[in-house]
């Protein structure tokens, strides 16, 4: 009797080492499975200034400081990958790897947080993707226009949920605003970048955003990898 209980004390303790020592290689957290459906919103931009303008006018999960957002999906490989819109290439698909080194804390951590759809919603998540890779190759929207055929982060993510849910919307378009909230004047970096473009600001015309997705209630914040 006293043989079993040292036995069992042994693998107990044994166990337990295991476990502390799996949360130590991790960080002291629980490991995170990330599911295809699910959004990742990013902090922080190439350009400081244009990361700044638009967090300064949105709100966003906990104040968080969300500039960007991504939707994950599995590639050819099984391997997982980001569908996103960015200057630099357009819609594309992006390496999670790749998506989560781009920036990072103070840490070293990324600065992500991740969104998972609500249950309800989750039969629209093949469909979403499937419009999401249709878009592949199609330019980045600089205009921030709603209308034609060019998209911008969160504009993808809009566009193809709308799809998925046969014109239905999941996330609400609000009255874009390119105005600093202090000053009550359009940021100057806005000023500059449409007058490069040779474009009107669209003040007050619909659009959509990263911190606005991540309030919405179709989905709760589920992960952070980093403090955004």
């Amino acid at each position: 009797m006293r043989k079993n209980f040292r036995l069992i004390y042994a693998t107990g303790i044994a166990a337990l080492l295991a476990a502390v020592l799996f949360l130590a290689g991790c960080g002291g957290r629980r490991e995170f499975a990330l599911r295809p459906g699910d959004l990742l919103f990013q902090s922080g931009a190439d350009d400081c200034s244009f990361s700044e303008a638009v967090v300064k006018v949105t709100r966003s999960w906990r104040g968080a400081a969300l500039s960007h957002v991504g939707l994950a999906a599995f590639d050819e490989d099984g391997k997982i990958v980001v569908l996103e819109a960015i200057p630099e290439e357009g819609v594309t698909a992006t390496p999670l790897d790749d998506f989560l080194a781009r920036r990072l804390d103070s840490d070293g951590n990324p600065r992500v947080l991740v969104g998972r759809l609500r249950r309800r919603y989750r039969r629209l998540i093949r469909p979403a993707i499937a419009e999401a890779r249709t878009l592949e190759g199609r330019p980045y929207d600089g205009l921030f226009d709603i209308r034609n055929d060019a998209y911008y982060c969160s504009e993808l993510i809009y566009v193809s949920f709308l799809k998925a849910g046969d014109g239905r919307p999941l996330f609400e378009l609000e009255p874009m605003t390119f105005d600093d909230p202090d000053t009550g004047r359009i940021f100057p970096v806005w000023e500059e970048y449409f007058a490069e473009l040779g474009a009107e600001i669209p003040e007050g015309e619909p659009g959509i955003n990263p911190g606005g997705i991540s309030l919405s209630p179709a989905l709760r914040i589920v992960h952070d990898y980093g403090r955004p």
